[in-house]
């Protein structure tokens, strides 16, 4: 048991308690590293584990400052396209910036600041609130830990989550930082 908890295992963990280091959190653990969230909730317990952590973080951070970059490049060549769409005859170029911007602005925070919080509130029982709370504290890198997703021993530790749940949340977290990104450059 001794060495099993050195190694990071929880040995209390049975079906109601399982490790914290399936793959889905480990996925979400390597995601909130790479984009400097760091919600707390997951961390290495041993000294090779830390190590490794440093090196991980030295690396991922800038490959995914400059993954997110070439993301917000392919999100700034759909926005021309669509530019070049909207764009007729006889309307002025302002307009069309405008319209281009309205699109993409409602959309993004549609897909990242609105609806997103209907899903954590719906599957962690957290109000839309404190949902909303999640997602602007997680896409400003803020990451307190005081919410966090998949978290089993928050409110309902009999809460069973699908296993891709949290990996879908890294993913959107990337796909909203890269978007908040672009709003940021636009």
């Amino acid at each position: 048991l001794m060495e099993a908890w050195e190694k990071g295992v929880n040995p209390e963990g049975n079906s109601t308690n399982p490790s914290n280091w399936d793959f889905s959190n480990s996925f979400f653990f390597a995601g909130t590293v790479v984009t400097t969230i760091g919600y707390g909730n997951l961390s290495p317990s041993t000294v090779a584990g830390q190590i490794f952590c440093v090196f991980y973080a030295l690396f991922g951070v800038p490959l995914n400052l400059a993954f997110l970059n070439q993301l917000g490049k392919g999100l700034n060549a759909h926005l021309l396209t669509l530019e070049r769409w909207v764009q007729k005859p006889g309307r002025a170029q302002v307009q069309c910036q405008f319209i281009i911007l309205a699109i993409f602005l409602s959309t993004g925070t549609l897909l990242f600041l609105v609806f997103p919080p209907l899903v954590f509130s719906y599957v962690e029982g957290w109000s839309y609130g404190e949902g909303f709370y999640f997602t602007f504290i997680t896409l400003s890198t803020i990451g307190f830990g005081d919410y966090v997703v998949g978290k089993k021993e928050g409110t309902n530790p009999n809460k069973h989550y699908i296993p891709v749940y949290r990996s879908l949340t890294a993913i959107w977290i990337v796909f909203g930082l890269a978007w908040l990104a672009l709003v940021f450059n636009v």
